[in-house]
C-alpha cells in the first residue's frame, strides 16, 4: 500500500478506534451506572451486594471514556471543537454526575451508619446524572447538534429512554453476578425496563431518517436497504428472546444467569451499528466528514503508534479484573 493509500486510511481507522472505545464504555460502564440508578430500590444489604457486583470493575470500566474522548480530541480536533462546545452544559452536567457517583461509592462504605444513606442517595443522583446528560447528548447528535425546542424535547425522551437502557443491563449485570432475593428482584427490574429501551431504539429510528434527507435515502433505498434490514430484524429478534427467557428466570442450577448480558450488550452492539451506519461518512452529522475532521496524516501516524502500545493495555487488564474477580458478589467489606 503506496503512503498516499496509508494516510487515506488513518482518519478512518481512528473514527473505527473510537466507535469501539465509546461501545465498550457504553456496555461496561452501563451496567455500572445502571446498578446505581436502581439501588433505590433495594434494601440496605441488597445496597452493599449491588456496590459489592461493580467494586472491581468500575475504575477500569470508564477507561473507556476516557480512551475515546482522548481519541476525539487529538485524531478529530475540529469535531471535538463543535460536538463539545454545542454540548458543554450536558458534558458538565456528566461530569458532576461521575464526581458525584466515585466520591459517593467510596464515602458511604467510610461514614457512620446514620450518614450512609445520604450518601446512596448521592450515588443514585450521580449515577441518574451520568445516564440522563449521555441519553441527551445522543439524542441531540442524532439531530444534527439541532439545539432547538423540539430538538431537546426529543434528547429528553432519549434520556430516560438511554437511562432504562442502562438500568436494563445493570439488572442484567446483577442476575449474573448475584442470587438469592436480591436476583430475583434483578429479574423483575430488567423486564421493567424493556419496554423503556425498546422505546428509545424505536425514537433514534424514526428520528434519524426524517432529521436527515440523506439517512432517509441511505435507510430506504435500494439496494442500501438490504445491507440495512439485518439490524432491526436481529434486534428485534434478541428482544423477543430475551422477554421469553426472562419470564422463566432464575433457571435451576442458575443456568444461562450471564445470558440477559449477553443479548443486551448485543442490542446495544447491533443498535451502534445502526448509528454507524447512518451517519457514517460524517463525524459531526451533516456537517463534518471524518476526513475533513482529522489531524494531519503525520500527527495520526505518530498517535496511532502512541494507541498501539495503551489500547491493549487497558484492554488486557479490563480481562484480567473481569477474571480475577468473576463468580458471585460477596458481602461488602472494607477491612
Amino acid at each position: 500500500m503506496s503512503d498516499f493509500d496509508w494516510a487515506l486510511w488513518l482518519p478512518y481507522i481512528f473514527a473505527a478506534l473510537m466507535g469501539v472505545a465509546i461501545l465498550v464504555y457504553v456496555i461496561l460502564d452501563g451496567f455500572d451506572l445502571g446498578i446505581g440508578i436502581l439501588s433505590p430500590l433495594a434494601d440496605d444489604l441488597g445496597k452493599d451486594r449491588m456496590v459489592s457486583a461493580i467494586g472491581p470493575f468500575w475504575d477500569a470500566n470508564e477507561t473507556w471514556l476516557v480512551l475515546a474522548v482522548g481519541l476525539l480530541l487529538v485524531a478529530f480536533p475540529v469535531a471535538h471543537g463543535v460536538i463539545l462546545t454545542t454540548l458543554y452544559f450536558p458534558v458538565a452536567v456528566l461530569l458532576i454526575g461521575l464526581i458525584l457517583r466515585g466520591v459517593a461509592f467510596e464515602f458511604r462504605a467510610k461514614v457512620s451508619l446514620e450518614a450512609k444513606p445520604i450518601w446512596n442517595w448521592m450515588f443514585f443522583i450521580g449515577s441518574l446524572m451520568s445516564a440522563l446528560s449521555q441519553g441527551y447528548m445522543l439524542g441531540i447528535y442524532v439531530l444534527g447538534l439541532d439545539t432547538g425546542w423540539a430538538s431537546a424535547a426529543f434528547a429528553l425522551l432519549v434520556a430516560v429512554c438511554l437511562a432504562a437502557a442502562y438500568a436494563a443491563i445493570g439488572a442484567a449485570w446483577l442476575i449474573h453476578k448475584t442470587e438469592g432475593a436480591l436476583q430475583i428482584s434483578a429479574v423483575k427490574w430488567l423486564r421493567g425496563a424493556l419496554g423503556l429501551v425498546a422505546l428509545g431504539m424505536a425514537a433514534i429510528s424514526l428520528a434519524s431518517p426524517l432529521a436527515s434527507a440523506r439517512i432517509w435515502d441511505r435507510w430506504l433505498s435500494f439496494p442500501e436497504t438490504l445491507f440495512l434490514a439485518p439490524l432491526p430484524v436481529l434486534t428485534l429478534a434478541l428482544f423477543v428472546w430475551l422477554w421469553r427467557l426472562s419470564a422463566r428466570m432464575p433457571l435451576e442450577g442458575d443456568r444461562l444467569n450471564l445470558a440477559p448480558f449477553a443479548a443486551l450488550s448485543g442490542i446495544f452492539a447491533l443498535g451502534f451499528a445502526g448509528l454507524a451506519w447512518s451517519f457514517y461518512p460524517y463525524v459531526v452529522p451533516g456537517r463534518i466528514t471524518i476526513a475533513e475532521a482529522a489531524s494531519a496524516p503525520e500527527s495520526l501516524a505518530i498517535i496511532l503508534v502512541g494507541t498501539l502500545f495503551v489500547l491493549p493495555v487497558i484492554t488486557g487488564y479490563s480481562i484480567w479484573a473481569y477474571r480475577i474477580f468473576g463468580g458471585k458478589a460477596v458481602d461488602l467489606r472494607y477491612d
